[in-house]
């Protein structure tokens, strides 16, 4: 934080110099955003036998192989999850210039929902099987929650903080969030944020289709995930990861970085009603959108895209839709986008990909579509985007802006604002 800003008790601006995404559309954020503007579905046929056993048979599989990027080496020393976050904050860091930092001013906040699923399995199986020393002495880093934020951490001698906040399927959001708090706080210049997630396996897949959760629409992958439409039967599990670099205005223009969007504010809440259920009535959800718009200094009326959560499940998509409907208004005009439709649910690393499309969108004036849409939920209120669609700012004069939107299991609900950039 600046003498200035400090003096003058105003928090510093927060912009975005750096994205990176690998997904199931792409290994990167140029593949992954022409496919999802394309309205390109990453969603197929699991091939493993394990899923013979299993009455889910669909996912949405990262695009690119992490390992093929990482090197086998260090690879062999990482959980899939990790390898996912390391390939998207490389992206992100050559993307925002590898900017030159102060280390204790350079802080890391990158998360996931479960962590080390994979690594946890494969380490109980070797106990059971061939004893306790056969056991890697590295899976304890390679199933901690905090282990992309640690490997980021020293791959870049970030000494600010290295943070995973976890909050389920809104892990990666509150972690964009919990990075703009670590710039106004004045404890880093710098912040590498996001999420990761690589949870494709019989377990999860096994636990959550035992919820009723899952789609199983398993002879049409490509129209498994259909957010807002009535023919919805679950959600579709994806993985991935996707990363910002967040830095303090004054720190970005002192360097001539290139700035995508001003990171403008973040708001949370909790149901406190059911551990996997979002509270009938909305109001956490809304509250969230609220709290984020004042912590932004923007109006509802300002605000022209959102994207949405947007799960594809029965109860969780009409919530939403009637908190945004309540906040913005039903003849708003806020065009909103279920990318998830595209990309399946990347549990904690959704929200962290979502907002690299969240921005993109900022930068392109373009709101990606929601596909599989072909029978709307009845009183819908908002106006959903099923192709490719142009933004113009809901206020003439006034810098585009639009919202993110994520919530998890346990009450989590978060939501992110960002506005484009405008040079003083």
């Amino acid at each position: 934080m600046s003498k200035a800003d400090q003096a003058g008790g105003r928090l510093p601006s927060v912009v975005v110099t750096g994205l990176g995404a690998t997904t199931p559309l792409g290994g990167d954020v140029t593949s992954t955003w022409s496919a999802m503007l394309a309205g390109t579905s990453g969603v197929r046929r699991i091939t493993a036998q394990w899923a013979d056993m299993l009455p889910v048979k669909i996912a949405a599989p990262s695009a690119v192989d992490p390992v093929e990027v990482v090197g086998r080496v260090q690879a062999r020393r990482m959980d899939r999850c990790e390898t996912l976050a390391l390939v998207a904050a490389r992206e992100a860091w050559a993307d925002a210039g590898s900017p030159e930092v102060d280390p204790w001013r350079l802080g890391v906040a990158v998360t996931s929902g479960i962590g080390g699923i994979g690594s946890t399995l494969t380490a109980y199986d070797m106990l059971r099987d061939k004893g306790w020393n056969r056991i890697s002495p590295y899976t304890v880093p390679m199933l901690m929650p905090n282990g992309a934020a640690g490997w980021i951490s020293i791959e870049l001698g970030a000494r600010a903080g290295a943070h995973a906040p976890v909050s389920a399927c809104a892990s990666g959001a509150e972690a964009i969030g919990y990075g703009i708090d670590m710039i106004r706080a004045g404890r880093a210049d710098v912040v590498v944020a996001g999420g990761s997630e690589a949870a494709i396996m019989a377990l999860n897949i096994g636990a959550f289709a035992s919820m009723r959760a899952m789609s199983t629409r398993n002879d049409d992958p490509e129209h498994a995930s259909r957010p807002f439409d009535k023919g919805r039967d679950g959600f579709v599990l994806g993985e991935g990861a996707g990363v910002v670099i967040l830095e303090s205005a004054e720190h970005a223009q002192a360097r001539g970085a290139r700035i995508y969007a001003v990171a403008a504010g973040a708001g949370y809440t909790s149901d406190g009603y059911h551990i996997s259920h979002g509270s009938p009535d909305g109001a956490g959800v809304e509250r969230a959108i609220l709290a984020c718009l004042a912590d932004a200094g923007l109006s509802a009326g300002q605000i022209a895209h959102v994207n949405a959560h947007a799960t594809s499940t029965q109860e969780g998509d009409p919530l939403e839709a009637r908190a945004l409907a309540n906040v913005f208004g039903p003849e708003s005009g806020v065009v909103v986008s279920a990318t998830k439709s595209m990309t399946g649910h990347l549990l904690g690393g959704s929200g962290a990909v979502e907002t690299v499309a969240t921005i993109l969108a900022l930068r392109d004036r373009t709101a990606p579509p929601t596909i599989n849409l072909d029978d709307p939920d009845d009183d819908l209120q908002i106006d959903i985007a099923t192709k490719a669609q142009p933004l113009t700012p809901a206020v003439d004069g006034a810098p585009l802006a639009a919202l993110k939107n994520s919530f998890g299991f346990g009450g989590h609900n978060v939501a992110l604002a960002f506005t484009e950039y405008v040079p003083a």
